[in-house]
């Protein structure tokens, strides 16, 4: 199995900032995006966030109680992405793309689209073969489930994103309906066989990113 193949920056159409975030709690980096979405102008320019999250829950904006089975100790959150629940923790790689959809002339639907096959190309360059799902956003490999999306769009910018499950513990997905569907299963990286520094994986998914987004990395910040 090769390894991700070293890619020559894109073509910037419009260069975005990148934010690696460490591992930060949910519900910082929640209120974080909804404070940058709401302040920014048509100048601000756009942001990609990498950032892990302790263990949490989170339920969409119409995410139902009912596919919340055992949640146990691992609070739950309340957000205002689309999608129904799912769980975050160390060993998933998080991606947090706040880009100002109108002035990238995106839609919502091209967006998700630019995830599922940022994570595809992704997978490919690993030898893994990886498809979107038309009925369940997400990408999945053999039928089980390794990238979640949830966005959501205000004053025609976007927050919250794209997980992908590179080397976690697994086992909190089986608490919950994920995405809201019965018996999903989910899988990863680790699992499939690829054992890479997390650090390498979201470099190369972000390379991956901007490649899709025709963008380059302008600056670069560890806060």
């Amino acid at each position: 199995m090769s390894e991700p193949r070293t890619l020559a920056e894109p073509a910037a159409a419009e260069a975005v900032s990148v934010r690696r975030l460490g591992l930060v709690p949910y519900e910082s980096a929640f209120a974080a995006m909804r404070d940058f979405t709401e302040r920014r102008t048509e100048a601000t320019p756009d942001e990609i966030w990498l950032l892990q999250h302790p263990p949490v829950f989170t339920l969409g904006i119409a995410g139902k109680q009912e596919h919340l089975l055992a949640p146990g100790d691992i609070p739950v959150v309340q957000t205002d992405r689309g999608g129904q629940v799912t769980y975050h923790g160390p060993g998933q790689i998080v991606v947090y793309p706040l880009l100002d959809l109108r002035r990238r002339n995106l839609g919502v639907r091209r967006l998700v689209t630019i995830l599922e096959q940022t994570v595809i190309a992704l997978l490919a360059d690993l030898g893994i073969a990886a498809q979107a799902r038309p009925d369940a956003p997400g990408v999945y490999v053999e039928g089980r489930k390794i990238a979640s999306l949830g966005l959501r769009v205000r004053r025609g910018c976007s927050y919250h994103g794209l997980s992908f499950n590179a080397a976690m513990d697994l086992a909190p997905f089986r608490r919950i309906n994920p995405c809201g569907y019965t018996g999903l299963e989910m899988t990863q990286l680790r699992d499939l066989g690829v054992e890479l520094p997390l650090d390498e994986v979201a470099e190369a998914l972000l390379a991956r990113l901007l490649e899709q987004l025709g963008a380059a990395a302008a600056a670069t910040s560890a806060s």
